[in-house]
């Protein structure tokens, strides 16, 4: 690593291990006593999602104070040393409002590389089991501190599938009728909540393909790397680069199978 990037996810691990066990104990402790709502009725935050993002931001600026940074709850700031944070303070709001387990803290930090930005470190710390997946940008993947390898299936037939919906109605009820028809054709479909989690499972080899729409860039970028640097071919639905609003990832032998085989069920939906 470089000692750029060594320094991030240093700050990004303190942070997110922090934020998670403090969201988690402050559940158990007190429970959850505001619950507002966002793009709809089902969309929700917490006041552990503010309080969460409130302690990250501060450790960020206070560490770092000339970066900029952007939170799923409203944090902005432009910054002028190239280095630009993105955070999810709890990814998987439904999950931590049910107390269930599948959710959790997604920090990366990325920057300007050749007139492009490049994610270069990427913190997921799921609380509830006290998992912890990092990865840098050309380093590798690890999982509290171990290396990790995605999956090596390379029959679409027995994989098993991840994928999550839309918080907005109208599409739900399409995606639920490709779900249905995707059912039959592989081994079994798996939708745990939150997108930060489903990446990092994939990278751990837990699952051998993940697709989802319609999130987030903080839904995406932690886990998106950690997926990359475990040997994770990663890509849009129709084929173009990774994207917030579609997303495919995917070990390398599956990729372009289950992309074929989206792209056969949405056109059949299509008529």
């Amino acid at each position: 690593m470089t000692p750029l990037q060594t320094e991030l996810l240093s700050l990004a691990t303190e942070l997110a291990t922090r934020a998670g066990r403090m969201v988690r104990d402050g559940r158990a402790d007190t429970g959850i006593s505001t619950a507002d709502t966002k793009s709809s009725s089902t969309d929700v935050v917490t006041e552990f999602d503010r309080a969460s993002e409130a302690l990250i931001v501060g450790g960020i600026l206070a560490a770092r104070p000339d970066d900029g940074l952007i939170g799923e709850e409203g944090a902005a700031t432009e910054g002028t040393s190239g280095v630009e944070w993105l955070i999810d303070p709890i990814d998987g709001t439904t999950n931590f409002l049910y107390g269930l387990p599948g959710y959790a803290v997604s920090i990366a930090a990325r920057q300007r590389v050749d007139g492009e930005l490049r994610t270069e470190i990427g913190v997921v710390f799921v609380p509830a089991t006290g998992e912890l997946f990092t990865a840098a940008h050309g380093a590798g993947a690890w999982l509290d501190g171990r290396p990790i390898r995605c999956g090596t299936t390379d029959d679409l037939a027995v994989a098993l599938v991840a994928s999550g919906f839309s918080y907005l109605p109208e599409r739900r009820a399409v995606q639920a009728q490709r779900m249905a028809a995707m059912l039959p054709r592989v081994r079994d479909l798996r939708r745990f909540g939150a997108a930060a989690v489903d990446l990092c499972h994939v990278a751990a080899g837990r699952v051998d393909v993940y697709f989802e729409e319609f999130l987030g860039p903080w839904d995406l970028a932690a886990g998106e790397l950690v997926a990359r640097e475990a040997g994770c071919r990663t890509g849009s639905l129709d084929g173009g680069p990774v994207r917030p609003s579609s997303v495919l990832v995917a070990n390398p032998a599956l990729f372009e199978p289950a992309r074929a085989l989206i792209a056969e069920i949405d056109q059949t939906l299509l008529h």
